[in-house]
């Protein structure tokens, strides 16, 4: 049986050990894109913001798509953007899991999507419980909201601004608050 990578694991899910030879590849690719996220933020127009972000991705990303600086991530290469979509300022993707924005998503300032967790038991802190994350097509996040790891946001679904989404949301649903609750149907 062939070994997987570190990437296949990562992408896998579940608790992945931070101390792990394996890991090591992975955090190269961190520092390599830690050290392009200050040129990504010095961007002057969105052409220079998605083939900066592109590189750091490793995709190009599609014309039809706008994102404004400040983005940050701490790794880039699990995210995979669809058409369409646009990203306001200041928004933070935790992507070590794996993030994947389908098209014509809209998503508002200061949002953070996070794949990244850790065990509550204090022996296994330092390691990493990762859970994908998916916002499906036409969907609009509100400004602040903040989506934690395994959530899959419905097709056209709205999340009000502020919003912690800690679980799935259907497709056409409006929901909000802290932890999110399903306010009402489109």
């Amino acid at each position: 049986m062939k070994e997987t990578t570190i990437f296949e694991d990562l992408l896998a899910g579940g608790i992945i050990q931070t101390q792990s030879a394996k890991m090591q590849e992975a955090w190269k690719v961190v520092n390599r894109t830690l050290s392009l996220i200050p040129a990504l933020n010095q961007s002057t127009d969105v052409e220079q913001v998605r083939l900066r972000l592109g590189d750091i991705i490793g995709s190009s990303i599609d014309p039809s798509t706008m994102i404004f600086v400040p983005f940050h991530t701490n790794f880039g290469k699990h995210i995979k953007f669809g058409k369409g979509i646009f990203i306001n300022h200041g928004c933070t993707f935790l992507d070590l899991g794996g993030i994947t924005i389908d098209d014509d998503v809209q998503i508002g300032p200061k949002v953070n999507i996070i794949t990244e967790n850790h065990p509550l038991d204090p022996a296994q802190r330092k390691n990493l419980d990762l859970k994908s994350v998916r916002i499906k097509r036409n969907a609009w996040i509100g400004a602040a909201a903040t989506i934690l790891p395994g959530v899959t946001v419905g097709e056209n679904a709205v999340i009000a601004a502020g919003a912690v989404v800690t679980k799935d949301v259907p497709d056409n649903a409006i929901v909000g608050g802290v932890p999110a609750k399903l306010i009402k149907m489109i």
